[in-house]
């Protein structure tokens, strides 16, 4: 009967130490996957930095557009482990908004986060909301899209594809491996706001090895293959799985 209160005083006692070290490694995970994830090194480009405490993550840093703050918390709001998240970035130095600065630094901003199209071969100037699309892609269907996606951006007039196309043959490398599922998620989640078709539509995403899922009621059948059309734009994504369902 001793023996058996004494294992109990010592288990007793070294609870709390376990679920301390528990604790510890759970916001570890989480600072390295932020840290490591797509939205964060490339999108934001390091300047958001977080910092996990029991499950409460601080979110610090500058950025240019009140988007990209908002990007930050949804990016790790949806991490295994994350309670809640204080974000305390801050938004200075950007281009008045649907100034061609703005206009310019969005383009290249959905560059980087859309499928088929490549970011580091565009250049993007702005005069007086009149986009100039210039550099190289892989194909004509390259351009076209490049300049789809320009014209999705609010405040352009008009868009002057000056795109060359390279030789057929020399396909850049692909960039999925860089695409984390959190950073698909969370993109996929925006493109569907950033919709009006699909901005009202209350869709859940899930993200598994590029893989997404989505749940949810869309008005009709036209919403619900709009939503798996814009999921596939999103850049890493390898297939959707749209499991949504239609109120007629």
């Amino acid at each position: 009967m001793k023996l058996s209160k004494l294992l109990i005083l010592i288990l007793a006692a070294a609870l709390p130490a376990s679920l301390a070290l528990a604790d510890h490694d759970t916001d570890n995970r989480i600072e390295v996957t932020a840290k490591g994830s797509y939205n964060f090194h490339v999108v934001l480009q390091d300047k958001v930095k977080a910092r996990a405490d029991n499950g409460i993550v601080t979110l610090k840093g500058t950025v240019e557009d009140k988007d990209q703050r908002t990007l930050a918390e949804d990016t790790v709001s949806g991490l295994p482990g994350v309670v809640r998240v204080d974000n305390e970035i801050t938004v200075e130095g950007g281009e008045p908004v649907h100034s061609d600065g703005w206009i310019a630094f969005k383009i290249r901003s959905l560059l980087l986060v859309r499928a088929n199209v490549s970011a580091t071969d565009t250049h993007v100037e702005v005069h007086g909301g009149a986009v100039t699309l210039s550099g190289t892609a892989d194909s004509v269907a390259q351009k076209e899209l490049t300049e789809e996606y320009a014209k999705e951006v609010d405040g352009v007039q008009s868009v002057t594809n000056n795109i060359s196309v390279g030789e057929p043959g020399n396909p850049k490398p692909s960039v999925r491996d860089e695409v984390d599922d959190a950073s698909i998620t969370t993109q996929v989640k925006l493109a569907l706001l950033g919709n009006r078709a699909t901005s009202a539509v209350g869709t859940k995403v899930k993200t598994q090895a590029g893989v997404v899922t989505l749940w949810g009621e869309a008005d009709n059948a036209a919403a619900k293959d709009l939503a798996g059309r814009l999921a596939l734009r999103v850049r890493g994504v390898v297939s959707v799985t749209n499991e949504m369902t239609t109120k007629n």
